[in-house]
């Protein structure tokens, strides 16, 4: 009696078990940020973006040692106690620190909105789809989040991670 009891026991758990393994959901997230600076690197697109923002920086870069210099020459002057050339000065740097916060904000808007046409280009995200619904469904995964685009992600375990996959599977297209 006693084994047909563990036996039925041992049979109802395994029955169980098997059903839960079936209607278990399977997630897996993709950093679609890296897939995008992967798979793009080498385009014409990005190379042209990346320029830019090269540009942007070095003329940044300028304007704040102009900034820095007029700093200087602030603090010479007022040591000295030319009271009159330090506010000329300071009238000088007030106007330039202005100019470089607009045209930093005025570049970023502009660098986002070409990343932004880029990372929207029809056949990438054609290709993006298709390569994760393949790796999907091979995998047995229910569902694919992208961490860019799901605020509520906030913990995964790099086990569910297919970006590596999405990679590969984009560059031997």
């Amino acid at each position: 009696m006693k084994k047909k009891f563990i036996c039925i026991f041992v049979s109802l758990f395994l029955f169980l078990g098997f059903g839960f393994a079936q209607t278990m959901t399977r997630f897996g997230v993709v950093d679609t940020a890296r897939v995008y600076s992967t798979y793009f690197r080498d385009s014409a697109a990005v190379r042209n973006y990346e320029q830019k923002k090269a540009d942007f920086q070095k003329r940044i870069n300028e304007k704040t040692e102009e900034l820095k210099t007029l700093n200087q020459k602030l603090i010479d002057l007022k040591e000295k106690g030319d009271e009159a050339g330090a506010l000329k000065v300071e009238s000088e740097i007030t106007k330039k620190a202005d100019y470089l916060a607009e045209y930093a904000n005025a570049k970023n808007t502009e660098l986002e909105s070409i990343k932004r046409r880029i990372e929207k280009s029809d056949s990438f995200y054609s290709s993006l789809y298709d390569v994760i619904g393949r790796i999907a469904e091979s995998e047995g995964y229910s569902m694919i989040l992208s961490l860019q685009q799901a605020n509520s992600i906030l913990w995964y375990s790099p086990s569910v991670d297919i970006t590596d996959k999405v990679i590969n599977g984009l560059s031997s297209r």
